[in-house]
């Protein structure tokens, strides 16, 4: 079993960045597909990005303005987010699922993933 701690959330203004990174433990995250979800207050959790058999996937109000990036020797995931958004603001969750075993139409579907952080909170506010 994986364990999942993201950092690096915080307080931003619009148009800044910031660069979240998720560290697993326990195994090693190459045996995992990885992924960023957020939830806003009153809201479901939604799909960010994630990285699948070496391809990415973006949610479109993020594209080009996220990237997804893994660091297997750290046994980390990273999102670097740009041009940040106040509609951006939310806890951001880090998500896995055994490599494998996620067809790509489910990637988008929080349920589907196995494994999560405890989130990290982004607030893009002037």
């Amino acid at each position: 079993q994986v364990q999942l701690v993201e950092s690096g959330g915080g307080l931003v203004q619009p148009g800044g960045s910031l660069r979240l990174s998720c560290a697993a433990s326990g195994r090693t995250l190459d045996n995992y597909d990885s992924g960023w979800f957020r939830q806003a207050p009153g809201k479901e959790r939604e799909f960010v990005a994630a990285h699948r058999r070496g391809s990415t996937y973006y949610s479109d109000s993020v594209k080009g303005r996220f990237s997804i990036s893994r660091d297997s020797a750290k046994s980390t995931v990273y999102l670097q987010m740009n041009s940040l958004k106040p509609e951006d603001t939310a806890v951001y969750y880090c998500a896995a699922h055994p490599r494998g075993r996620l067809i790509q139409s489910s990637i988008p579907v929080a349920t589907a993933w196995s494994y999560w952080g405890q989130g990290t909170q982004v607030t893009v506010s002037s």
